[in-house]
């Protein structure tokens, strides 16, 4: 999926991205959200309304995570939205996201993992003997 560009703000269009959404056919619900830079990670729950959507039963609901990149332009602010499973090239996502959702991606599992193995080696106090 290409770029989707708005008039919106920053905060605008974050809060319509984290927003309830309901169709005929699913109602998705954005369970957690966190902004790394412009990258906005959310977990969402989707529900399927009708039996077979998403290959689930009617009311059956599956987490996923989401990873919208958010970009400015003259006129507002617009929006690339990608989820695990297209395994997006950004590792920065909660850790505690992947406890929370079955995996998509075992590969962008791994480097996500590793992002935050360096990062906390990064964070650590250095011991002088």
């Amino acid at each position: 999926m290409g770029w989707l560009f708005t008039n919106k703000t920053r905060d605008q269009l974050i809060a319509m991205l984290t927003r309830e959404c309901n169709n005929e056919f699913v109602k998705s619900k954005v369970l957690e959200h966190q902004l790394v830079g412009n990258v906005l990670w959310s977990l969402v729950c989707l529900t399927a309304i009708h039996e077979g959507c998403l290959q689930l039963k009617s009311g059956e609901s599956i987490n996923f995570i989401r990873c919208d990149l958010l970009e400015s332009s003259p006129e507002g602010w617009g929006y690339k939205a990608l989820e695990e499973s297209v395994h997006p090239y950004y590792y920065d996502c909660p850790l505690h996201y992947l406890d929370l959702a079955p995996e998509q991606s075992a590969d962008w599992r791994v480097n996500v993992r590793q992002f935050h193995a360096q990062d906390a080696q990064k964070s650590k106090p250095l011991h002088h003997p």
